[in-house]
């Protein structure tokens, strides 16, 4: 399956999507965005709690990622569709697979590009005090996992219409739902019976056990499993549309 030449095609469409991204200034708008608020978000009470981590800042970023990463999917395929170049895709001698992975792992790309940009936190947190680097690394760990799971669900839904606004409603309402599934008043309000299961399966729980510096195997294999699994979905719908 992952012969030389099948991995090339992906990059292939890989290096297109992500060209693609840094090609429009909206590109630039968005990790100028995402810099801001998270940076002012974070400083304007780092100073007040007088701390030299970045536990706050890491709490934050699940929610700002609710709007960026649908922002970056939200063209995806929807855009495709709409401009009719999905056809064209699709006769190319690709997979479902390929061109599902090239664009994921584009936006993916994309996505850590305007993390390793938050950079400067750390260091500047690093002359103010102290820090501990294991819980910095876990999280930004778990930023990337998370910010993977929220791409692959907001590409299989910007697959199911031609609207970009849709597309990007719908993955801001679904990314919410499965970031807040596992949230504590959710669970105690929840059928005790469906705790467990709601905490597992609750994004942002998952992502708080890696930020504090645990790298524990089960989350790791939900975030992977959660990937692959609309990123299945996503190429069934590809498939339908062939």
């Amino acid at each position: 399956m992952f012969s030389k030449i099948y991995l090339q095609k992906i990059y292939a469409l890989f290096k297109k999507e992500l060209f693609s991204y840094f090609n429009s200034p909206i590109a630039y708008i968005f990790i100028a965005v995402f810099l801001i608020v998270g940076n002012w978000l974070f400083f304007n009470s780092f100073f007040v709690i007088g701390q030299a981590n970045m536990r706050n800042y890491f709490i934050l970023l699940p929610w700002i990622f609710l709007f960026l990463t649908p922002a970056i999917t939200m063209r995806g395929w929807a855009e495709e569709k709409r401009s009719g170049t999905i056809e064209f895709l699709l006769t190319l001698p690709i997979t479902d697979w390929q061109a599902v992975l090239g664009k994921f792992l584009a936006a993916l790309a994309f996505l850590v590009v305007a993390l390793v940009l938050t950079a400067t936190l750390p260091v500047t947190v690093s002359y103010l005090g102290a820090v501990d680097v294991g819980p910095i690394i876990g999280s930004y760990l778990g930023a990337v996992l998370m910010g993977a799971a929220y791409l692959a669900l907001g590409l299989f839904i910007s697959s199911l219409t031609k609207n970009q606004i849709i597309a990007f409603i719908a993955a801001v309402a679904a990314c919410f739902l499965f970031f807040f599934i596992g949230n504590d008043f959710v669970i105690m309000t929840a059928p005790r019976v469906l705790a467990p299961l709601l905490q597992w399966l609750g994004l942002g729980a998952h992502f708080d056990n890696i930020a504090r510096g645990v790298i524990d195997t089960k989350d790791i294999i939900y975030y992977l499993s959660f990937i692959w699994l609309w990123l299945w979905l996503n190429k069934e719908i590809i498939a339908l549309r062939r």
